[in-house]
């Protein structure tokens, strides 16, 4: 997917780029900055010295040397006082003087910190906004993958009143809904006589045995033409809306020339979000691709209250379904 949030150490990331928080000097620190300067060996340092430090939301770009990665971009983000001195213009700054170093050095995948949330003081739920709104911006207009690198969950927390209403819903949601759904699972494990087996295929929608043929012949729209039809509908040219789903132009364009194409499940959701279906709009896309959404998976769950909330931002998605260890949305 064209942005992902992983959990990784970003010295060990495989990536045209990795982007380091420096401090002004370039000269090496703690936290990030001390653990790039110790994988790339000393010709980091060496060339680092010839660059005349770097101001503060500015980014200067160097070898990787012992890295896997091609390049370093160093940034220097700023420290946190009481955001009233201009520390979100200078992060911004940062993340967006950072991307465009990666584009003009021809990288195609860049990985970030979250830059300024360590020593730095930057409320940790207030960096990671700001660095999802620029690359967020960026990547409507380029074509690139960026990551953000989380090396343990004490250095990642989305806003305090996110998590709790989500945990709430899933926690509304969640018990009572497990609790029906093992107790009809029970029920259709045991053996039916075929006359039982038929009324309860009518009442729940299915084919009988008997009458599968009939049904397989009645096999209404692909996944596929369903998409490229709301695509239509709601006015949006396709980069349009593979870009507002996080999903990849070459992944789409397999999808958009197969009629029988069978996404995965989160691929589908985020075509779903990406044209802000509603809940009913979702479950009929996700049927197209033989998917469902049920109150027995709180990744689902998830999904239905950002959708109930009308709430279609895929890197916020993302970023909840991160906190909660679930899958992401996108490809």
């Amino acid at each position: 997917m064209p942005f992902e949030i992983v959990r990784n150490d970003i010295t060990k990331m495989s990536v045209d780029a990795v982007v380091n928080a420096a401090n002004e000097t370039l000269l090496g620190g703690g936290g990030v900055d001390g653990a790039i300067h110790y994988a790339a060996g000393p010709e980091l340092l060496a060339e680092c010295k010839t660059l005349g430090g770097c101001k503060t939301g500015k980014a200067k770009i160097t070898g990787g040397y012992n890295l896997p990665a091609k390049y370093v971009i160093h940034t220097v983000g700023p420290v946190y006082r009481d955001g009233k001195h201009g520390e979100k213009d200078l992060l911004e700054s940062c993340y967006r003087e950072s991307l465009t170093l990666a584009k003009e050095n021809d990288c195609e995948t860049v990985a970030f910190p979250l830059i300024s949330s360590g020593i730095y003081g930057y409320p940790k739920d207030q960096a990671l906004e700001v660095a999802v709104d620029i690359i967020r911006g960026f990547l409507l207009e380029n074509d690139m993958t960026v990551y953000i690198v989380i090396f343990d969950k004490s250095a990642y927390k989305i806003s305090e009143k996110l998590f709790s209403d989500i945990a709430e819903y899933i926690d509304d949601n969640y018990v009572d809904e497990h609790t029906d759904y093992n107790r009809e699972s029970m029920r259709f494990n045991m053996p039916m006589q075929p006359a039982m087996a038929e009324e309860i295929c009518e009442c729940k929608g299915m084919a009988a045995p008997d009458d599968l043929d009939l049904k397989l012949k009645r096999l209404d729209e692909s996944f596929s033409q369903m998409l490229l039809r709301k695509i239509d509908e709601k006015g949006m040219t396709d980069a349009e809306c593979y870009k507002k789903a996080n999903i990849d132009r070459k992944l789409f364009s397999k999808i958009r020339s197969d009629m029988y194409y069978r996404p995965s499940k989160p691929t589908a959701i985020a075509f779903a979000i990406s044209l802000e279906l509603s809940l009913d709009e979702t479950e009929d896309m996700l049927r197209k691709a033989g998917f469902a959404l049920s109150h027995s998976n709180k990744f689902d769950i998830i999904i239905e209250y950002f959708i109930s909330k009308g709430n279609y931002n895929i890197y916020e998605i993302n970023e909840a379904l991160f906190a909660f260890d679930q899958s992401l949305l996108g490809a």
